[in-house]
């Protein structure tokens, strides 16, 4: 159970909740979106999160199969596969660009450790060039990539216990310590009391359905659901496990790691500062100014890039496991056939990325804005509507039940179809 757990905190808490969840946040004003962000977790990626882990414990095999399973005792079409095919394909794409992204942290950690960010400190431009510098920087990241991605493979590549879950319960507690030590700087040296006051001051103005849909996205790229990662872990489940009670520690770790996280990284922006709304570059290019300015700023910055690179790597594991589940079932690749094999993949098209750094904004959007909430809304019809009552309910308990079925037949497929369709269709009229 532990295991399962920290292997499971570990996908939810990577880059989603460091990286993601700042510059989204940022962008969009601060408190409105905390506040979308967590009622978005609470009434949609919660209880979803529950119903993946359900049907992949209660089949027991690879995202897609399991939902094949569940359709057909359920008596329905096979087809309803396309929902955990749905899901794999975001889960790929995002493998392809987080790789990216987690090689400018793992460039950035040397960088940190040396003390270069205090060169010309306090300068965003100075910051600015240094960032495109590393990001210009070809071989080294394509050096970067294949490590990470190499790691990722060899821990998926020797299997549940041997690898992911071994990895997850060293990992996940040194994230922690390094995270408290983190908070700590911050609280003491940062400007606490403004990012308290960015992060609870809710606006009006800053509501509209475009962030909405940033909210709504971001709770299920933190959370996993939608990408069926959590179905694929599900299936590692033990049976006297308690469903609800897990999903609700995943996404309770998931909501504390990413308000902390927010605290302490607006807290050394605004102590500078900087500006909070300087989107997809915010960690790389104003964060790094205010950890120059902090005492003992090299310790912390080096400390800082180190633990979101040990939170990628988790999440990194539980995105090429989907496919590499899938393959070793259904195919007759080993496992560690497959996981070199979705490796080298993501490797060729990150590749890519690395030359073509704004396909990354462009990817995320497909995969975190669409794909994610499109199969969020699938996965509650399909668990609400398609399966039989009595399994889901087995799987639960009658008195989760009970709120949960309301909810994943009515309210969450109608708030993600209106987010979805009106949030879309105002980012593209602007």
């Amino acid at each position: 159970r532990f295991g399962f757990i920290m292997a499971a905190v570990g996908s939810s808490v990577g880059l989603g909740n460091i990286w993601r969840v700042t510059y989204t946040t940022g962008e969009n004003g601060g408190g409105a979106f905390v506040l979308a962000h967590l009622g978005f977790l609470l009434l949609i990626a919660f209880p979803l999160l529950a119903a993946e882990y359900a049907i992949g414990r209660r089949s027991g095999h690879s995202a897609v199969e399991s939902v094949q399973a569940l359709a057909r005792v359920s008596g329905k079409s096979e087809l309803w596969g396309g929902v955990a095919w749905l899901g794999s394909l975001a889960a790929f794409f995002i493998l392809t660009f987080y790789s990216v992204v987690s090689s400018w942290f793992m460039a950035y950690v040397p960088i940190a450790f040396s003390g270069a960010f205090a060169d010309g400190v306090g300068s965003v431009d100075v910051s600015a060039q240094r960032f495109a510098d590393v990001t210009s920087d070809m071989p080294r990241l394509l050096a970067c990539l294949a490590i990470f991605i190499g790691a990722a493979a060899i821990v998926v590549g020797r299997g549940v216990k041997r690898g992911i879950e071994r990895a997850s319960t060293i990992l996940m507690p040194v994230f922690v310590a390094l995270f408290l030590v983190l908070l700590g700087f911050s609280a003491t040296e940062g400007a606490f009391g403004d990012a308290v006051g960015f992060l609870t001051s809710v606006r009006l103005e800053d509501f509209s359905f475009a962030m909405l849909l940033d909210a709504l996205a971001q709770s299920f790229f933190a959370t996993g659901v939608g990408a069926a990662v959590m179905i694929t872990y599900g299936a590692y489940l033990k049976d006297n496990a308690n469903i609800p009670r897990s999903a609700a520690i995943v996404a309770g770790a998931d909501t504390a790691v990413a308000l902390v996280v927010a605290l302490m990284v607006f807290s050394l922006v605004f102590a500078v500062g900087s500006d909070p709304s300087s989107g997809f570059d915010l960690l790389f290019v104003n964060l790094p100014i205010g950890l120059a300015a902090m005492p003992f700023g090299q310790v912390a910055g080096g400390a800082f890039f180190l633990l979101a690179l040990f939170a990628a790597r988790a999440s990194s594991i539980s995105l090429m496991e989907v496919a590499v589940s899938w393959l070793d079932e259904r195919t007759g690749v080993t496992r560690w056939g497959a996981a070199l094999g979705v490796g080298f993949a993501a490797f060729v098209i990150g590749a890519g990325y690395i030359f073509s750094r704004e396909y990354i904004v462009f990817v995320d959007f497909i995969a975190a804005s669409l794909l994610m909430p499109l199969g969020g809304f699938l996965i509650a019809v399909f668990s609400g509507w398609v399966i039989e009552k009595k399994l889901m309910e087995s799987e639960f308990g009658s008195p989760f039940f009970r709120v949960w079925r309301p909810l994943v037949r009515w309210v969450i497929p109608i708030a993600i179809g209106v987010v979805l369709v009106f949030g879309v269709w105002e980012k593209l009229g602007a």
